[in-house]
């Protein structure tokens, strides 16, 4: 029984001290952000700035991959972002498309280089 409230215990720590803060910035960003001007160059360069970082940090997955990413071979990893981005383009810009055909390549990938 003792088990059980300590996990609850950990549960409500990890509400308290993760979600319910990071919750409350993001609902001040939601009501701050309302009164900015999407066109303002501010805007502009931080989705700039935001952009850059993503490729950055894809590429260092990429060439560096972390944990069981760093099995794979290096061209199944490239062709799988390849495919995806092409997938995204033809379907409608759709992230989720995207995101399964590239899964669909590493695991491909993983299954024909066993």
């Amino acid at each position: 029984m003792s088990t059980f409230i300590g996990d609850w215990q950990a549960i409500g720590v990890l509400l308290l001290a993760g979600v319910l803060p990071n919750g409350i910035w993001r609902v001040f960003g939601f009501l701050a952000g309302r009164r900015i001007d999407e066109g303002a160059e501010i805007l502009v360069w931080v989705r700039a700035v935001a952009t850059a970082i993503i490729g950055c940090v894809v590429m260092q997955i990429l060439i560096m991959p972390p944990g069981a990413l760093a099995t794979m071979p290096t061209p199944v990893r490239f062709a799988a972002v390849v495919v995806g981005f092409l997938v995204y383009l033809l379907v409608k810009r759709s992230v989720l498309a995207g995101v399964i055909a590239s899964e669909l390549v590493l695991l491909g990938g993983k299954w024909w280089l066993g």
